[in-house]
This record gives structure tokens, C-alpha cells and sequence, in this order.
């Protein structure tokens, strides 16, 4: 296949906001000037890959961008054909709904086909919320574990609780995880039931954002700590 300049385009992690907020506030200039280049994207949702793109390069052209929808209804042999453009030359961006591309979220698969078909892939700085509440949390930043999301089922889910509990105790791990928003609040509630009172649990809500909320306390404490979390991005980070 004959490729522009005769070069393989790249792949570059492209991270967005992780909430509303006004990109450059949050994001380095680097993300402006790679947006302005790249007209391939591979994105969760495209209404909202754009009103990024526009958002951050209001000048840039949005009938000459070519979006490739990367999501739950995508099929595993779509996928492959979504890097056909950096085989003809031209690099390719993957945009996260928020944060970083790759990290809880489904642009790992395209980075293993890049890797597989020797594509470069460069990873863009901007906000994790996983590391920024593990960076705010005091807890162990040397080892920990994202364990995405817990089971829903009740008696699963209190099992998988403890279960982390006894993983952080023995290995001395920070246990990082999270819920579906609209779930929060029972999520907090059932880790104040489950576990013992002096695990440690920290709660960073709206990571960024004006209404950020980032505390820690032991699960006994938390009883008396009146926080609505309803509908907000949330991580829950527990150390026994």
C-alpha cells in the first residue's frame, strides 16, 4: 500500500477534559497544536469528539475530520480498519470521553493492534483522574491496584470489598476503583458497613473541576461526613 511520503502515520493518546471545563485550563498547549494537525480520530462518542476538537481549535475544519466510533456497539473486526489510514500515511488521534485514552477505557484495544502492525504510539500529556486522586489521597503510591468497576450484586460486591481490605492489609496496596455515578452514594455507604473501622478510605469527586472534592478518612469517620456524590465523577481509594 503506498503511503504518504512513503511514512506509516502515528498513533498519538490524545487526553481531554474530565469535565466542562475550559481545555486549556486543564491541558497543555501540546494538545492544541496535535488537535490542529490531525484530521483521523478514533473517539467513544462523536457529538462530543467535536465539540472538543472545537472547543480547543475553534478555526479547525470540521467536514475534513474523519472519526472512527470506538465504543460498547463496536465490532472486534471494525477495529483493525480504524488504523488503515496511519498504513496510508496519516497519523491518527484517540480521544477519550475523559481523561486519558487507554486507562479504563477502550482505547487499549486500538494500542495493542498499533503495537502488533508496528505502529509508533505516542502517548500526550493531560489528567488522569485515577493518579490525581492516588497523588491526593496520601496513601501508598508506590503500590497500588486499579480494580475499575465492583461487582453490582450486593453479597458480590461485599465480598469483593473485603476481599480488597485483606489485598491492601497483606501487601501494603492502595486498592483504587470506581462506580457508575448515579451509584456513589451506596457504593460510600457500603464501604463505611463493610469495612474494618480503620481502613483508611479517600473519596476525589469532580477531579479539576470548581466543585472538586478530594478527602481521605478512616471508614468509622466517615459516618459523620455529610457528602452528596450523586451523578459525580468519583474515584474511591481504600488502604487498611
Amino acid at each position: 500500500m503506498s503511503t504518504q511520503n512513503g511514512k506509516i502515520g502515528k498513533v498519538y493518546l490524545i487526553p481531554t477534559t474530565l469535565g466542562d471545563m475550559p481545555p486549556l485550563e486543564v491541558l497543555p498547549i501540546s494538545i492544541k497544536q496535535t488537535i490542529e494537525k490531525l484530521d483521523h480520530y478514533i473517539v467513544e462518542n462523536e457529538k462530543t469528539a467535536r465539540h472538543f476538537i472545537k472547543k480547543i481549535s475553534p478555526r479547525k475544519s470540521q467536514p475534513s475530520l474523519k472519526l472512527f466510533a470506538l465504543n460498547k456497539f463496536t465490532l472486534a473486526e471494525e477495529i483493525p480498519s480504524f488504523l488503515n489510514p496511519c498504513l496510508e500515511g496519516y497519523d491518527v488521534g484517540i480521544l477519550s470521553e475523559a481523561g486519558c485514552p487507554g486507562i479504563a477505557d477502550p482505547g487499549a484495544a486500538v494500542v495493542k493492534i498499533a503495537h502488533d502492525k508496528n505502529i509508533q504510539v505516542i502517548p500526550l500529556v493531560g489528567p488522569s483522574s485515577i493518579l490525581l486522586a492516588l497523588m491526593a489521597s496520601g496513601m501508598n503510591g508506590q503500590n497500588f491496584a486499579f480494580n475499575g468497576y465492583l461487582p453490582i450484586d450486593g453479597a458480590d460486591r461485599k465480598k469483593h470489598i473485603k476481599n480488597l481490605e485483606r489485598r491492601s492489609k497483606e501487601e501494603d496496596q492502595s486498592q483504587v476503583f470506581i462506580e457508575t455515578p448515579y451509584r456513589n452514594n451506596k457504593m460510600l455507604e457500603e464501604l463505611i458497613k463493610t469495612l474494618a473501622p480503620s481502613t483508611r478510605v479517600c473519596v476525589a469527586a469532580d477531579i479539576t473541576l470548581p466543585t472538586e472534592y478530594i478527602k481521605t478518612k478512616t471508614a468509622i469517620n466517615w459516618k459523620t461526613e455529610n457528602v452528596d456524590l450523586h451523578k459525580r465523577p468519583a474515584i474511591f481509594i481504600i488502604q487498611a
